[in-house]
């Protein structure tokens, strides 16, 4: 598995504002979707193009276009619907699919409770959107599911990542031959007792979208 901490200035600045907690849920959600289109520009360098021929108005040129099957975007409900229009927006022939996970707040696992996903993924590149790697479980089982459905190719988009999730997916996923990255905004300290990222920004899904 690769991880990939984009280090930009611009990733950094919008970053910073998201961790504080004085930033409303208009503002977090502007700026999450902001950083995620940074994060996706960086996670798809490697979609699969093919070479194409096109007709300028001065002469031909050589170029490439995405190719078949387009690429799935698979946010993780309910704080990954947060990070989809980010993504859509640099990748708009993408087709979207769904998967609601949730964690047990006391033992830490995550369990699905809906999907919305092709049958068969064979051949398909897969961009999972997490905002948060914490424990490392939600996220290992969304590729393991992924995976199972034929995926050839995954990578997960995180705000932020904590080691002790880098570290369970190496171990969860160490059997598994295809590509699986990480692509994140900020590799942070460590998890507290709760199982939230320290320094982290919180519950995603509660900052963009209010307490429920």
């Amino acid at each position: 598995m690769q991880t990939l901490v984009v280090d930009h200035p611009l990733v950094a600045h919008k970053l910073t504002t998201l961790r504080d907690v004085r930033t409303d849920s208009p503002t977090f959600r502007r700026l999450a979707d902001e950083l995620v289109t940074l994060l996706a520009y960086e996670a798809t360098r490697d979609v699969r193009t093919a070479p194409v021929t096109v007709t300028t108005p001065v002469t031909e040129a050589h170029g490439v276009r995405l190719t078949r099957p387009a690429p799935l975007v698979v946010p993780i409900l309910r704080a990954g619907l947060g990070m989809l229009d980010g993504m859509t927006r640099l990748l708009p022939t993408a087709e979207v699919g769904f998967l609601g996970m949730i964690r047990d707040e006391g033992t830490l696992k995550a369990e699905t409770y809906a999907t919305r996903l092709p049958e068969d993924l064979s051949g398909r590149q897969c961009y999972v959107l997490d905002p948060m790697l914490a424990t490392g479980g939600t996220l290992a089982a969304a590729i393991r599911l992924l995976l199972d459905r034929g995926a050839d190719d995954v990578t997960a988009l995180c705000l932020l990542v904590a080691p002790e999730g880098l570290a369970y997916m190496d171990e969860e996923l160490k059997d598994v031959d295809v590509p699986i990255r990480v692509v994140t905004a900020a590799l942070d300290e460590r998890l507290n007792e709760h199982g939230y990222i320290v320094p982290g920004l919180g519950d995603a899904g509660d900052r963009l979208y209010g307490v429920v």
